[in-house]
């Protein structure tokens, strides 16, 4: 059964209620007819409420027939859209997710395109958790046949539309419009943000560029070269490309927000009936840091992440700070809260369900609060603190002293409610924190544990730039550090270190899985893979295939993609895609599709893999 409502790529655990016939299965549905054939009757705005309060609402505008249910789950999306005028004909739906009633997922965000896939990690809570996933098996794909969207360099995730049919993407240096209808994965329309907030110094990348990227190898080369070819293809300031455009969020308007320096965008369809019609800049802020923190702010903040609140605001990540201010970037409603001046962040955030807002610097994780008219830090209100270990700046691909990853939530019903990080330790550990109160007899600090990834000698760092996978009390991680680094590639750019790492220098390893114990409260290893690569590729949980998967480099295969088996840790899965460069995912994530083909956020564009026909 399929949402129509919430984007391309609902749950598998969405309730439908159609009103006209009551129907219970792995979801529940309930459908009522509508009014008598004489009336028109005007759809009342159900968006955000609880189920009961709107089928109340559907009453009351005139609706008959309609059943009695009484649950809390929020609406996170309705059809026809409030204030339609329907017959008596037409069946009216609302849409949402018994994730809120088992607990095992968090709460749809009513104020997002989509429940999965409208903000960069997937969902509000950043589990980079899927539905979706790909068959069992090894597949052996040639990159150059597959369908594809040329941009780039760092293409972090595609994200969900209002429309099913399509989906938004976003790149480092562009964004745009694609229909992922059928199979297909075809450009509708574009937008050279780049081009745009430079001015026009620097030009759009023409996609034949991308293409003979994708189609060239990294093998063979070195530091010199690969930065002569990346030069050559995607301008002299390829390396300030970076950090354009990572972390997004598409809210329930189909507006696109996202980053291209220190702008803020706010995207739109110029004719929502006609995507063809091409991608405008609804709203902007020129210069965020600027407008928000005024002149005198610190030097080097930079703008990382995006989210949402459950009241549908956006929430501004900086460096130093996060803002909240109203969808359309009126920046007299903009509020500010700044961290203390030793500590920078340079992840996203999670959100839960009553606008806890958590935030990890370089030193510190955070549990603020939106209060509706105020980001708090006291704890009346629910807000702490608690420092972790740090230790130095990595030799690669790592960005800065603390933790690499987004804070995760992991916890949505009664049993322990938590937030997990890696810490900055050269050996890292996986940390929880109670998000909430405190137990008695703990501290904030639920538990934590080193990573080792199996490894019989431990190298000299184990550390990840990615967030911590989660599905239900399960975590996974990676290990982003090779066992050594050479000295041409210490302190050059991400984007030329990424990519050679695998094909021409030696690549990352290690990977393991852990489970916290909501009886022992602590938690363990279920299991380690020192043989798997996962170079710079966020990886991601798949519930349908049970999976744990990542994108690296073997010199046995070249890139692939890996799944492994959830409980055991055994490869169940395996995308083989050789040496080409179109077989890295750089910074990105590796997303999937309903239909189980893979949507592989290549570095030249986002790739389409039909199982099916391999």
């Amino acid at each position: 059964m399929k949402n129509i409502f919430s984007g391309p790529y609902p749950s598998n655990k969405l309730l439908l209620l159609y009103f006209f016939v009551l129907c219970v299965s792995a979801f529940f549905c309930i459908t009522t007819s509508v009014a008598d054939d004489s009336e028109i009757i005007l759809t009342p705005d159900v968006v955000g409420m609880t189920v009961s309060d709107a089928v109340q609402a559907f009453k009351e505008a005139g609706f008959t027939n309609n059943p009695i249910i009484e649950t809390d789950t929020l609406v996170t999306a309705q059809n026809p859209l409030a204030g339609t005028e329907v017959s008596a004909d037409e069946i009216c739906t609302i849409s949402t997710n018994t994730d809120k009633i088992s607990g095992s997922g968090p709460v749809p965000n009513p104020f997002l395109a989509s429940s999965l896939y409208a903000i960069t990690h997937f969902d509000p809570s950043q589990s980079d958790s899927t539905p979706y996933g790909p068959p069992k098996g090894e597949f052996i794909i040639d990159t150059t046949t597959m369908p594809i969207v040329y941009a780039g360099p760092v293409n972090i995730i595609t994200l969900a539309s209002v429309n099913k049919d399509y989906m938004w993407g976003v790149s480092s240096s562009r964004v745009s419009y694609l229909y992922i209808s059928e199979g297909e994965l075809t450009e509708t329309a574009g937008y050279e943000a780049l081009e745009d907030v430079t001015g026009g110094l620097v030009k759009a990348v023409p996609k034949e560029n991308f293409q003979a990227f994708a189609q060239d190898t990294a093998v063979g080369m070195n530091t010199e070269t690969m930065n002569t070819q990346l030069m050559e293809l995607l301008g002299e300031e390829y390396a300030q490309m970076f950090g354009n455009g990572i972390y997004s969020v598409v809210d329930d308007e189909n507006i696109l927000y996202t980053n291209f320096g220190s702008n803020l965008y706010a995207f739109a369809l110029t004719d929502p009936e006609n995507p063809a019609a091409g991608i405008t800049p609804r709203y902007r802020i020129n210069d965020i840091i600027t407008a928000i923190q005024g002149t005198d702010h610190p030097e080097k903040v930079r703008l990382f992440g995006l989210s949402m609140t459950y009241d549908g605001r956006l929430i501004v990540t900086f460096s130093n700070g996060i803002a909240v201010i109203n969808r359309d970037l009126d920046i007299a409603t903009a509020l500010f809260y700044q961290l203390a001046d030793d500590e920078y962040v340079s992840n996203s955030i999670a959100v839960d369900e009553n606008n806890g807002i958590y935030i990890a610097s370089d030193k510190t994780m955070r549990k603020l609060v939106w209060t509706g008219t105020a980001i708090s830090d006291a704890e009346s209100d629910g807000a702490w603190s608690c420092p972790y270990t740090y230790s130095t700046q990595p030799p690669i691909i790592k960005v800065g002293i603390g933790t690499g990853s987004t804070p995760t939530l992991m916890g949505f019903g009664d049993d322990d409610r938590l937030v997990v990080i890696t810490d900055g330790a050269q050996q890292m550990n996986l940390i929880a924190f109670w998000r909430d109160e405190i137990p008695e007899g703990y501290e904030r600090i639920a538990g934590q544990v080193p990573v080792t990834c199996g490894f019989i000698t431990l190298p000299d760092w184990i550390q990840s730039e990615q967030s911590v996978v989660v599905s239900g009390y399960g975590a996974f991680v990676v290990n982003n550090m090779p066992s050594t680094v050479p000295d041409d590639l210490i302190g050059k750019n991400n984007l030329l270190q990424v990519s050679l790492m695998g094909p021409a220098y030696e690549t990352s390893y290690g990977v393991e899985r852990f489970e916290w114990n909501t009886n022992t409260k602590e938690w363990s290893s279920v299991w380690n893979r020192p043989d798997v690569s996962s170079t710079s590729m966020v990886p991601i949980h798949s519930d349908s295939g049970n999976m744990a998967i990542v994108n690296g480099y073997r010199p046995i295969n070249g890139w692939e993609i890996i799944g492994l088996d959830w409980d055991t840790g055994e490869t169940i899965h395996q995308t083989i895609f050789g040496d080409l460069n179109g077989g890295n995912g750089a910074y990105a994530i590796l997303q999937y599709l309903e239909d189980g083909d893979a949507l592989f956020n290549s570095f030249a564009g986002p790739t389409r893999i039909n199982y099916n026909t391999n």
